[in-house]
């Protein structure tokens, strides 16, 4: 079976890239998005490979490998995979864990293969967080350590994770900007930025697209962000599409979290909240049986029908998985369908922040 005739499979397209007919009504995407005006063509959804390395427990790095390896094979020629990573995750290692992936990969995946690399926190021997560091010349440090562990000569879309309150998004701009003169970078991008910061970046550089998180439950970009950033060209990377799992539909009420799950401190997993959200998702599984598909492919496939410049990405730790939220690209929703879904998750209905009260404080987005 050739790549195309593999991403056919998956998507409900045709090797040729025409929609084939499927069960589940028109698909609701075309095998690329561009990540806004100045940046890339990528494929339809994104791999987050954070869990990979933190954050949700412990994860198999065979699987994980494989994981890259499949979601890889799924791109079509003619499209780019967009691997999300951080050099934060793991202090290192899901960088180390993506050149391994790569270097073992077929030569053309790995020739399709972008990275999207977050920088800029600052970690502690335990795996705490103490802040930002947005100066030029961290830049310029936290790149050249990124482009030594990814085995690379260069970053495809580079981007702060969080605004650094101290240095002004002009100067930490300006320094990527000087990264892709001298050919270390190809695209700026931006992570969790209000619109503002969003304009004050764009005066700098072009900015491909901003990283923030969008989904069912967290909708707050759609009043004053999205409209913003549409109007300066940028393209959007969805994070949190299933909200860590929360409204995947397979999240449990009675599901205990391994050490160090940062759910664990989550406030939309916390008592109440999570019986509240939960409810959510049994009134979006309702949606999702009736259509004949997973909650996890009906809460990918809104945010891919939210518009071509949004690219979902999707954090799947295992192929099997992975095989399920790449069945989003096959499952058409029509009007009566989005109507389903926003009666059963009104927007602002989530019960609880979407970070602790400390992680929130550090959201420019939320400002």
């Amino acid at each position: 079976m050739t790549t195309n005739e593999r991403f056919a499979a998956t998507t409900g397209t045709t090797a040729t890239g025409t929609t084939a007919n499927t069960t589940t009504a028109a698909p609701t995407t075309t095998a690329r998005r561009r990540l806004g005006s100045t940046g890339p063509a990528v494929f339809p959804i994104g791999l987050g490979c954070m869990g990979m390395s933190a954050l949700y427990g412990k994860a198999d790095r065979s699987e994980s490998i494989a994981t890259i390896h499949a979601y890889l094979d799924a791109v079509p020629e003619g499209a780019n995979a967009l691997l999300d990573t951080g050099d934060f995750y793991g202090m290192g290692h899901n960088e180390l864990l993506i050149h391994e992936a790569l270097r073992t990969a077929p030569a053309a995946a790995r020739d399709r293969a972008l990275t999207s690399v977050k920088f800029g926190a600052l970690r502690t021997v335990e795996g705490g967080f103490t802040g930002y560091d947005g100066r030029p010349e961290a830049v310029r440090n936290f790149l050249a350590y990124s482009l030594q562990r990814l085995g690379r000569d260069h970053i495809d879309v580079y981007r702060i994770a969080r605004v650094d309150p101290e240095v002004p998004i002009e100067e930490t701009v300006g320094a990527i900007a000087e990264a892709v003169e001298a050919g270390h970078v190809r695209h700026i991008g931006l992570s969790e930025v209000g619109a503002d910061t969003l304009r004050r970046a764009a005066a700098v550089a072009p900015i491909s697209d901003l990283q923030i998180e969008y989904s069912l439950i967290s909708r707050g970009i759609e009043d004053e962000i999205l409209p913003t950033a549409r109007e300066l060209g940028i393209g959007v990377t969805a994070y949190g599409v299933l909200s860590r799992g929360l409204i995947s539909g397979h999240f449990t009420r009675d599901r205990a979290l391994a050490p160090g799950d940062f759910r664990g401190m989550s406030p939309r997993f916390q008592g109440e909240n999570l019986h509240r959200n939960l409810d959510l998702v049994d009134a979006l599984r309702k949606v999702a049986d009736d259509k004949g598909v997973s909650v996890a492919q009906t809460a990918i496939a809104w945010v891919l029908s939210r518009g071509e410049d949004i690219v979902p990405l999707v954090g799947a730790r295992r192929r099997d998985r992975l095989t399920e939220a790449l069945g989003a690209l096959r499952t058409g929703l029509g009007p009566a369908d989005l109507a389903a879904i926003e009666a059963a998750v009104p927007a602002g209905a989530a019960a609880g922040d979407r970070y602790p009260a400390a992680q929130m404080a550090h959201l420019d987005s939320e400002h």
